[in-house]
């Protein structure tokens, strides 16, 4: 299966494709903690017997169109083509010149990058595509934990079963279903008996049930023989990037650094380079 054009013409369309869809996640990743926290809001208003309030708009991942943050200018349709309108507008708001975060074509970039990878290695395949959907899903959590600590369900959930599903379905040759299904297993639970020791121990919460079920995704991508080798590489970074967050004052209050997107890292690299070479990258 593919365009007939060529594996680099095929991988070069879906990294254009990528950029599109990059553009999306920068909206998923900034709408939907702020949809989550309405939600919670509403039910918390439902419980207590108080009316809940009327949103001023309606507000979901389609609606309202981006606008900038501090002048409210809705972004034209050629401002918001992936990383070029960033470059057009050279970083800033057309109507007030406010700048406009790097992230954005940064993120762009990056699923593109993602998703030309997925089609160079696998080919226009069914293979691929369930790649494809784990890097976009996989980098969304990353950056909105890193940014609210939390790993959503409508995204980690989802991402679980597509790991069993795929394997199910035989598109993940590297992995059977039996191996994904212990690895989501062994995944959740491992960092459950982490989290309960350690509270145990100190009283506090070390890290959040997201992240079990982030752990239990990666596993059901990649079995259980690659959740150790993952959930070292994940442990390490966070750790020197902890030290020097503390070192630099850049922690935020509290002191706490999200684990997601350390794990998102390790699931990257084990997608990219194989799990085994995270062995070898912290030296084992």
């Amino acid at each position: 299966m593919g365009t007939g054009l060529g594996p680099a013409v095929d991988a070069l369309l879906a990294g254009i494709f990528g950029l599109l869809l990059g553009s999306f996640l920068n909206v998923v990743i900034y709408r939907l903690p702020k949809m989550m926290e309405r939600q919670w809001a509403q039910e918390c208003a439902e419980l207590s017997g108080a009316p809940p309030a009327e949103p001023a708009e309606k507000f979901n991942l389609f609606v309202p169109r981006s606008r900038c943050s501090g002048c409210g200018h809705t972004i034209r349709w050629y401002e918001n083509v992936p990383v070029l309108g960033y470059v057009f507008l050279k970083g800033k708001c057309s109507a007030c010149g406010v700048p406009y975060g790097l992230r954005y074509p940064v993120v762009e970039a990056v699923t593109g990058a993602l998703f030309f990878f997925c089609v160079w290695r696998w080919g226009w395949s069914l293979t691929a595509l369930a790649w494809c959907g784990f890097s976009a899903a996989l980098l969304a959590l990353a950056l909105i934990d890193w940014d609210t600590t939390l790993l959503p369900d409508d995204i980690t959930l989802p991402l679980l079963w597509a790991g069993l599903i795929v394997a199910a379905l035989q598109w993940n040759p590297a992995v059977n279903l039996p191996t994904a299904l212990w690895g989501a297993i062994a995944g959740y639970l491992s960092l459950w008996l982490v989290y309960w020791a350690f509270k145990l121990v100190t009283g506090k919460e070390g890290m959040g049930y997201g992240d079990f079920k982030l752990f239990a995704a990666l596993g059901a991508w990649f079995g259980w023989p690659a959740l150790v080798p993952m959930i070292l590489m994940a442990s390490v970074i966070g750790a020197v990037i902890g030290i020097a967050l503390k070192f630099s004052t850049g922690l935020r209050e509290g002191g706490y650094v999200p684990f997601g997107p350390f794990l998102a890292g390790a699931g990257f690299t084990a997608m990219i380079f194989g799990p085994q070479s995270i062995l070898r990258f912290v030296g084992l």
